[in-house]
């Protein structure tokens, strides 16, 4: 049995690993990592293209789920590799529209032009949001690396006024956060509240346990009592049992949990009556959210390779 320090060190080598920038420049469709673990990967990355995602979208709506979309790749710095991205996320929409879908979509800033100006980035995430309004679709921003908190916070308070199917996601383990969240509520727009994937240091944020959970439902009544729309992302069963202890289910507009992680609990609490959402992957540059995955728990590790073995083991749909 392994003790919780390897596992602790287990998962931050494989964080590490996700953000080795030679590893990321390395991995395409030819790399043998993709040769290797394209189908084992497809536990979370549920597409490869918009047409395929869109027919296994209506599978997990059938099954009583609000569905969230997000197209991998993130820390774009080539323009036309930003402008390939904005334009997948275009006719992603059109192809929502006609198939009667209405997805949340979700995004870094980071890939529609952060890296190259605020005024790209702002000018690419409005033209999206102004595409996904024309059909009623929300979109979520997504939260990055500390560093580019102050930036993102920026291009969003931009957006947040002109752009009522805007929102804007959380971190819970950051400091400053404390801080931020009466600006963040001002705006009025939703909140998806996380934990946190990112390494950071203790002086920026807590590590996991019991004093970031303590945290995490602090945060969420503020936002409750500022009369905020919430959704609460998290895979973690305990803090998901403390949403219903609290009697938080009730007040929340949803718990979101990504795809291929843990169904059975998403199930479970959508048959328990809180309204649930499926955060669905799609796309082949899938190496940063694969091992992100990985990185949640060893024990998927362990998974994964049981499903390089045998890719039948992963049946879409199942478990929820």
């Amino acid at each position: 049995m392994l003790s919780k320090e390897v596992y602790t060190l287990a998962c931050a080598g494989l964080k590490k690993l996700a953000l080795n920038q030679e590893c990321r420049d390395a991995f395409d469709k030819n790399s043998l990592f993709f040769r290797l673990f394209e189908r084992a990967a497809h536990r979370y990355i549920i597409a490869s293209d918009a047409q395929e995602l869109s027919r296994k979208l209506q599978v997990l709506a059938l099954k009583g789920y609000q569905l969230g979309v997000e197209y991998v790749g993130e820390e774009n710095h080539d323009p036309q590799v930003v402008k390939s991205f904005v334009s997948e996320y275009l006719n992603a929409i059109q192809g929502f529209a006609r198939a009667g879908l209405k997805p949340q979509l979700g995004f870094d800033l980071s890939a529609v032009g952060m890296l190259i100006s605020q005024e790209t980035a702002y000018h690419n995430a409005a033209t999206i949001l102004s595409a996904a309004a024309e059909h009623d679709i929300p979109v979520m921003i997504s939260m990055e690396h500390s560093s580019a908190v102050d930036k993102i916070f920026e291009v969003y308070a931009e957006l947040a006024p002109a752009h009522h199917n805007v929102g804007i996601t959380v971190q819970a383990h950051l400091h400053r956060t404390v801080e931020d969240l009466p600006r963040i509520i001002s705006y009025g727009r939703k909140v998806r509240l996380v934990k946190g994937v990112y390494n950071e240091s203790p002086e920026v944020a807590l590590p996991r346990g019991e004093e970031l959970d303590k945290r995490y439902l602090t945060l969420l009544d503020d936002l409750l009592a500022a009369h905020v729309s919430v959704s609460c992302a998290t895979q973690d069963p305990n803090l998901i049992k403390r949403l219903f202890d609290g009697a938080y289910h009730s007040k929340i507009d949803e718990l979101e949990m990504l795809h291929g992680v843990q169904p059975e609990v998403l199930r479970r609490a959508k048959d328990e009556g809180l309204t649930c959402r499926i955060a669905a992957v799609y796309g082949d540059s899938w190496y940063l959210h694969f091992l992100h995955r990985l990185a949640e728990s060893p024990d998927n590790v362990l998974e994964a390779l049981a499903d390089f073995y045998d890719p039948s083991r992963i049946t879409f749909g199942a478990g929820y």
